[in-house]
């Protein structure tokens, strides 16, 4: 029987389809997602310094190519049937740090600490599972539906929480929290599919 929540990483999506026929067409054959995933990680010491120096415009610049790239390889990986047992394993860990890094850095200054330690506890209690998993019950770690609509909220809750820190409007700061809260009850639910399948 079929999780409502587990989609594998092989299965060519609508919005896979749509960017393999305008953004992916920009990205030479020789790029392979590994590389865009490698690219994430790349990136983070940039978020990192743009945060921490105060560059809010340009951390959050940074922050959306690395968190486009996401999309990017994972739709690469389908489409052009390059989907890779590296990719499955380090391109969640290069969400979850991305995700840590802006938590530690910005949710724990402008929307608490809790809520940026529930995000990056949440982000390591999956990751070391999904590695148990792997490594012990030789279980598939490919992103589950759940996970990327996790990731989609995460993106967007630090998204709008970047552009408060770059625009102060305020309506922006509760938007983002709303959200994250709800990637938190999505990171749950996560844990609950790996769990039952």
């Amino acid at each position: 029987m079929t999780h409502p929540f587990v989609e594998t990483e092989s299965k060519i999506t609508i919005i896979d389809k749509m960017m393999s026929a305008t953004i992916l067409h920009l990205i030479p054959s020789f790029i392979t997602p590994n590389h865009i995933t490698a690219f994430r990680f790349g990136s983070l010491p940039f978020v990192i310094y743009f945060l921490s120096t105060g560059q809010f415009k340009l951390g959050l610049v940074a922050f959306v190519i690395a968190a486009l790239s996401d999309a990017i390889d994972g739709a690469m990986a389908r489409t052009r049937d390059q989907v890779t047992e590296w990719g499955k394993m380090y391109d969640p860990v290069a969400d979850k740090m991305l995700i840590g890094t802006v938590a530690a850095i910005a949710v724990s200054k402008f929307l608490g600490k809790e809520l940026a330690f529930a995000i990056i506890l949440l982000e390591v209690v999956i990751m070391v599972y999904a590695f148990y998993r792997r490594r012990f019950l030789g279980a598939d770690i490919s992103a589950k539906k759940v996970g990327k609509i996790k990731m989609v909220l995460q993106s967007l809750g630090v998204g709008f929480l970047l552009l408060y820190m770059a625009w102060p409007v305020p309506i922006l700061l509760p938007i983002s929290a709303y959200i994250l809260y709800a990637s938190i009850l999505f990171a749950l639910l996560s844990l609950f599919v790996y769990r039952s399948i």
